[in-house]
C-alpha cells in the first residue's frame, strides 16, 4: 500500500509544480505593454530669486481616486465649478520647507484641463495646475525639501518626477529641456511619501549671463525672420538707383559703408526697442509686433526690386529695428526675472544677437559684392527678392489669423542652422577667392607707353620725365565714372 500512495503523492506534485511553473514563465515572459502602466505624475520647478514656480500635471483620473473631486465629466468649461476644492486640496497636499524645516508658503494659481500622452500609456486626460512656491525670506530657494504627496497617498503605484525647467542662475534659460531632480513615490517598507531633498547647487549671475549671451545667438540664428530683413536690405546695397531701377554700381567703399550703416542702424533701432521694453516691463501685445515684422520684410523685398528708398536705406532698418526689438524683448519677459538678473540677460542677450548677426553679416559680405558684379545679378535679385516677398506675405497673413502653409514652411527654415551657416561659409569662401583672382589678373605689368608717347618720349633728350602709366587708377577712374 505504501508504494501506490508514494506514486499518487508524486504524481500530484509534479502537476502542482507544472500548475505554477507555466504561468509564471507566460508572466515573466509577457512584454512591458501588457502590464498596463499607468502614466505619472510631472512636477516642472522654474527656479526665480525669490521663488519658485511649479506647473503640476497630473492624469485626472488618478487625481479623483485621490482627492474624491470627480473629474471625469467635466469639461475645459465648466472646471471652474471644481476650482476651489481642487486648490484646496493641493493646498493641503505640496509642503516645501527650508532644510531646517521653516514650511514655505504655496498659492495654486490657474488650473487646465488637456489630454496627452506619455510612453505605453494610451492618451489620457491630465488636469495641469499652477502653483508659486515662496519661501520665508532671506531663506535659501536653491536647497529645500519638497513635500508632496496629491496623488501617490492613496494609488500606491503612482510615481511624480519633479524636475527643473527654468534656473537662470544655473544657465538653464533656453526652455529647450528640464533637467531631472528627482522621483517621489512611496516608502513600501513604512507605507509613508518621503519629502524630496532638492540641491540645486550654486548658482551665479555670471553663468545666468553666458547662458543669456547664448540664448541671444541662438535667438536670431533661429529667427528667419530677423535675419531675412537684414539681409533683403543688404542685397541691393552695392548697386546704384537711378529713377525707379537698379542701375550701375556704386564703388566698393560705398557698398560697404551703406553695408556697415544698415547694419548698424539695425542694430541700434532694436537695441533700444528691447532695453527700453524689457527694463520697462512694458506688456507689449505680441500678435501686432509680430505683424509688423513681418510688413518690415516685405518693405525690403519690394525695395529689394524697384528702390523705394534709396540711400535712404539705414534710416528705415534703424525704424524697423524697433518693432524687431519689441519681439526680441518677449523673450525676457516670459522669464519673470529679478531687476539685477534682467539688467545682466539683457546686456548678455543683446551682445549674443550681435555677434551672431556681425558674424552673419561677414559671411554674406563677399557674396553681395560678387554677386553685383555678376550678368545674371538682377535675375538672383529678382528670385531672392520674390522668395523673400512671399515668405512675408505668407507670415502677415500667419499673423493676421490666417494660418497657412508658406509661413510654416518659412518657419522651419530656423530649425536648418547648421546647413545654412555651411552655405554662408562655402559661398563666402568661393567669393573671396574669386575677388582676390580677379585682383590678382587685374595687377599691370610693366609699363608699355602708347606708340604716340613713346614717340613723344624719343623726341624728348630725357627720357626720365615719361612716368608709367597708372592702372590702378585709370581702373578706379573709370570705375566712379560708371557710377
Amino acid at each position: 500500500m505504501t508504494r501506490p500512495r508514494n506514486w499518487l503523492t508524486t504524481a500530484l506534485r509534479l502537476v502542482a509544480g507544472i500548475a505554477i511553473v507555466v504561468p509564471a514563465a507566460l508572466l515573466a515572459g509577457a512584454s512591458p505593454a501588457a502590464a498596463h502602466p499607468m502614466p505619472h505624475s510631472v512636477v516642472e520647478l522654474d527656479v526665480y530669486q525669490a521663488s519658485v514656480s511649479a506647473r503640476l500635471e497630473l492624469p485626472a483620473d488618478d487625481f479623483s481616486r485621490a482627492s474624491g473631486t470627480d473629474l471625469s465629466d467635466v469639461t475645459q468649461a465648466t472646471l471652474s465649478g471644481k476650482a476651489k476644492a481642487i486648490r484646496t486640496y493641493l493646498g493641503k497636499h505640496i509642503h516645501p520647507a527650508t532644510t531646517q524645516g521653516e514650511a514655505w508658503q504655496v498659492s495654486i494659481g490657474s488650473l487646465s484641463l488637456s489630454s496627452t500622452e506619455q510612453t505605453s500609456t494610451g492618451p489620457y486626460r491630465e488636469l495641469v495646475a499652477k502653483a508659486v512656491l515662496t519661501p520665508p525670506a532671506g531663506t535659501d530657494v536653491r536647497h529645500f525639501t519638497f513635500g508632496y504627496d496629491a496623488v501617490v497617498h492613496q494609488v500606491v503605484t503612482h510615481t511624480a518626477l519633479v524636475a527643473v525647467r527654468q534656473d537662470w542662475a544655473a544657465g538653464q534659460v533656453d526652455g529647450g529641456g528640464a533637467t531631472q531632480v528627482g522621483t517621489i513615490r512611496i516608502d513600501t517598507r513604512t507605507m509613508t511619501v518621503p519629502a524630496l531633498k532638492v540641491d540645486l547647487g550654486d548658482g551665479s549671475a555670471w553663468r545666468g549671463f553666458l547662458a543669456m549671451v547664448k540664448l541671444g545667438g541662438d535667438h536670431i540664428l533661429t529667427g528667419t525672420d530677423h535675419l531675412l530683413f537684414l539681409l533683403i536690405l543688404l542685397l541691393p546695397a552695392p548697386l546704384a538707383a537711378t529713377g525707379r531701377r537698379w542701375d550701375g554700381l556704386v564703388g566698393g567703399r560705398s557698398a560697404l559703408g551703406r553695408i556697415g550703416r544698415i547694419t548698424l542702424a539695425f542694430t541700434a533701432g532694436h537695441s533700444v526697442a528691447l532695453a527700453a521694453t524689457a527694463l520697462g516691463r512694458l506688456d507689449t501685445p505680441g500678435r501686432p509686433v509680430e505683424a509688423f515684422i513681418a510688413a518690415s520684410i516685405l518693405v525690403g523685398a519690394i525695395h529689394a526690386v524697384r528702390p523705394l528708398f534709396p540711400g535712404k536705406e539705414a534710416l528705415v532698418a534703424g525704424l524697423f529695428g524697433l518693432g524687431h526689438g519689441m519681439a526680441f524683448s518677449f523673450v525676457l519677459a516670459e522669464m519673470h526675472l529679478s531687476t539685477g538678473q534682467l539688467v545682466t540677460s539683457l546686456l548678455g542677450f543683446n551682445l549674443g544677437i550681435e555677434l551672431v548677426q556681425l558674424l552673419l553679416v561677414c559671411l554674406a559680405l563677399p557674396s553681395l559684392l560678387v554677386l553685383a558684379r555678376l550678368r545674371i545679378q538682377p535675375a538672383l535679385r529678382l528670385a531672392g527678392a520674390l522668395l523673400t516677398g512671399t515668405a512675408a506675405l505668407g507670415w502677415l497673413a500667419d499673423r493676421l489669423g490666417l494660418a497657412n502653409p508658406v509661413a510654416r514652411a518659412a518657419d522651419s527654415t530656423g530649425s536648418h542652422t547648421t546647413l545654412m551657416l555651411a552655405a554662408l561659409t562655402v559661398t563666402a569662401l568661393a567669393a573671396t577667392a574669386w575677388i582676390l583672382a580677379t585682383r590678382r589678373n587685374a595687377r599691370p605689368g610693366p609699363a608699355r607707353p602708347s606708340a604716340a608717347a613713346g614717340a613723344e618720349c624719343e623726341g624728348r633728350h630725357t627720357a626720365t620725365t615719361c612716368e608709367p602709366y597708372d592702372h590702378d587708377q585709370s581702373a578706379e577712374t573709370a570705375d566712379s565714372a560708371a557710377t
